[in-house]
């Protein structure tokens, strides 16, 4: 484990996961590779259906929240719909 909390596998998920949430909010994905849980979360963020208006900065604070999520120990990001609920409450 790093001296952050963060294992190496997750900082390698954690970068990807950035690299991620970066295309979609410039509206770009032009790779054609994706890991598994990555797929998972293109599906879950599809599903969501974002206003089109509020997306990039949706997407913004739900990279950030995900960057604590790892940052404290976790090792898969959450869906953006698990980030939506909690939001709710």
């Amino acid at each position: 484990m790093e001296a952050n909390g963060v294992t190496n596998d997750a900082e390698a998920r954690l970068t990807r996961f950035r690299k991620l949430i970066h295309e979609l909010e410039l509206g770009l994905t032009e790779r054609n590779t994706f890991q598994p849980w990555e797929v998972e979360l293109l599906l879950d963020i599809h599903d969501c259906e974002l206003p089109r208006a509020r997306r990039a900065a949706l997407l913004k604070r739900y990279g950030k929240a995900v960057e604590r999520q790892m940052e404290n120990g976790g090792l898969t990001p959450m869906k953006l719909s698990e980030y939506l609920k909690r939001k709710e409450h």
